[in-house]
Formats: C-alpha cells, sequence, structure tokens
C-alpha cells in the first residue's frame, strides 16, 4: 500500500506548483483537479448532464466545458446550483481518485486535493501538507488567473475552511506568499528540504 501525503491549500495558493516541483523528484501524483476534468471530459455522460441543468452557454464552440461562464452561473445561485452540482460530480471524482491511488505501485504517492479537509479526505491520508498564504495572496492570484472578480473569488474563499481551520490539519507547511517565478528556487529549495520529512 502507497503512503498517502495529502496537499491542499486554498485558492491561490499554489498547489500546483508544489505538487509540480515534487513530480520532478519522482513522485507520483493523484491531482483531484485532473480527475474532476477527466469526469466531465468533452463527450462524457456528466458534461451531457451539465449542460442539460445549466443551458447550453457553459459549452465551449468545441464542446468542452466552460469552466468560467459556469463559475458565473453558479456564483448568481450559489448554494442552490453549487449543492447540485456537487451532487453529480463528487460521487465520480471520489471514485476515481480512490482507483487512481488503490493502483499506485511507487512507496509514496502525493494526494494533490484543494477540499481535502472539506470533504473528509484526510482520512485517507497518512501526513498533511498545507500551502499555505495570506488571504490578500489568494485573492490577488486567482483573480488575475482565473480572471474572476474579487466578489467571486471571496465567494470561493468563503465557501473553503478557514485559513486558521486548514493549518490546524498540518503536519508539514510550505509558505507561498512570495511572487513567482522569482520565488521558485526558493520554493525548490523547500520542497527538497521537506521531502526527507515526508517521504
Amino acid at each position: 500500500m502507497t503512503y498517502i501525503v495529502g496537499l491542499t491549500g486554498g485558492i491561490g495558493s499554489g498547489k500546483s506548483t508544489i505538487a509540480n516541483l515534487f513530480v520532478e523528484l519522482g513522485i507520483p501524483i493523484v491531482d483531484a483537479d485532473i480527475v474532476a476534468r477527466e469526469v466531465v471530459e468533452k463527450g462524457s455522460p456528466l458534461l451531457a448532464q451539465i449542460a442539460e441543468h445549466f443551458g447550453k452557454s457553459i459549452l465551449t464552440e468545441e464542446g468542452e466545458l466552460n469552466r468560467a461562464e459556469l463559475r458565473k452561473k453558479m456564483y448568481l445561485q450559489m448554494k442552490m446550483k453549487k449543492s447540485w452540482l456537487n451532487h453529480l460530480l463528487h460521487p465520480a471524482i471520489r471514485e476515481r481518485m480512490l482507483v487512481q491511488l488503490n493502483t499506485q505501485t511507487a512507496p509514496y504517492t502525493l494526494f494533490v486535493v484543494p477540499l481535502l479537509i472539506e470533504n473528509k479526505l484526510t482520512m485517507l491520508c497518512d501526513r498533511i501538507l498545507v500551502v499555505d498564504v495570506k488571504p490578500e495572496t489568494q485573492l490577488a492570484r486567482a483573480s488575475s488567473r482565473d480572471h474572476n472578480n474579487i466578489q467571486q473569488i471571496q465567494a470561493i474563499m468563503n465557501a473553503q475552511v478557514s485559513r486558521e481551520e486548514r493549518l490546524k490539519w498540518a503536519d508539514d507547511i510550505i509558505s507561498n506568499d512570495a511572487k513567482l517565478p522569482e520565488n521558485l528556487p526558493h520554493l525548490k529549495q523547500k520542497v527538497h528540504r521537506i521531502t526527507p520529512i515526508l517521504f
């Protein structure tokens, strides 16, 4: 059975950047965001259900999911629409992640999940690594990256556990407030220092 290290952090914390640094060291990952894209890829039954529920406007001209448009619709009626979407997608995402985790042959696997704590997936982990940033860093990064307004980003942050709660679960912490790509060498050093502890 592979030793599972859960990697988590709030929106805009830089989880993917940190995960990719572990990949460079040859450590396999199971990434919830990648799995979430796979279950709604073009032509999938789940994507068809989402389009039927939200309307064809959430599809691109190529028939793929327009995530920005879906986020807008979710923001307008956050609780009701989020509940429906989570009920549809979470079981499929969880099932595929479990399959990927259970078929790992490497001694260690990095389990990258933004909502690791919120979705009670900590029970699948042997250790938890939190990528920590200040709330103002989250707002600045996520609004710039996703081209969403501050209110949408703040709504997403409010739906996640607080920074304080997330840190309570951490066995290990990587702080990532500095700007990229200038900070990348320092992040690499942090990952190299922490890898012997984790693995």
